[in-house]
């Protein structure tokens, strides 16, 4: 089981049994509280029960695949390159296109909730947190939600 919450729009924290990352996309830094400091750009992490990979985008930004207990959270803000690179069950993102092409089960809304629930006929509600328990536990339809 793990926890997604979003203090702004450019930052994912994820947060299970054993550690807490956040993700800021705006500057390509992942947050672990590590002695060796912040990681910065592409790469593969293994960071206490998270296995992250970040992918360099073209022009030189860098999108994540972080893997919990099974489940594949794809945390992209509003990058819409290298897409075929990410696959998502949860997709953090304010990308219409992103969703579109790599068709999550549930997004976690980046920004430009309106747009996604309107275009896309989603529904969406609020939550404070998302807690992810399992593959199995994310919805059958695919929904947005949005953390404040």
């Amino acid at each position: 089981m793990f926890e997604i919450e979003s203090k702004n729009q450019d930052e994912i924290i994820i947060t299970t049994k054993k550690t807490t990352i956040k993700f800021n996309i705006a500057d390509a830094v992942i947050d672990a509280g590590l002695a060796v400091g912040k990681i910065t750009g592409p790469g593969e992490f293994e960071i206490g029960d998270v296995a992250i990979r970040g992918v360099a985008t073209e022009s030189g930004k860098t999108i994540y695949d972080a893997e919990i207990g099974g489940v594949h959270v794809g945390i992209l803000g509003g990058i819409e390159e290298n897409l075929d690179d990410i696959v998502a069950d949860v997709l953090c993102t304010s990308s219409i296109r992103a969703i579109r092409e790599i068709e999550p089960k549930l997004i976690v809304s980046m920004g430009n909730v309106d747009a996604m629930v309107t275009e896309l006929k989603l529904s969406a509600h609020n939550e404070k947190k998302l807690k992810v328990k399992s593959l199995d536990s994310l919805p059958t339809v695919k929904e947005v939600v949005v953390l404040n």
